[in-house]
């Protein structure tokens, strides 16, 4: 029974190098750019977040208020008019 399987020495075979273990110097510079990308991308999406929020607030004050930025804008010409005057 063992005369038909025709067995031979086994093919060596190559195995992958083993990763290499990062230096902790390596570590803590993939951390830190990690760490930056993670914030360049929270700051591209918090900024315009807080500028539409500032925005909708200053628009909700001055619908609350029921007046416009360009009538706060007169009134306030009018007291710097009404200002000069008095001191000139």
């Amino acid at each position: 029974m063992t005369d038909d399987l025709q067995e031979g020495p086994l093919a060596q075979t190559t195995y992958a190098p083993a990763p290499k273990k990062l230096t902790a110097r390596e570590q803590r510079r993939r951390r830190r750019q990690r760490r930056k990308r993670g914030e360049e991308v929270l700051a591209w999406v918090l900024v315009p977040v807080i500028c539409l929020g500032i925005y909708w607030g200053v628009a909700a004050g001055f619908e609350m208020m029921n007046t416009s930025p360009g009538q706060v804008w007169d009134q306030l010409m009018q007291v710097k008019a009404m200002m000069e005057k008095r001191s000139g």
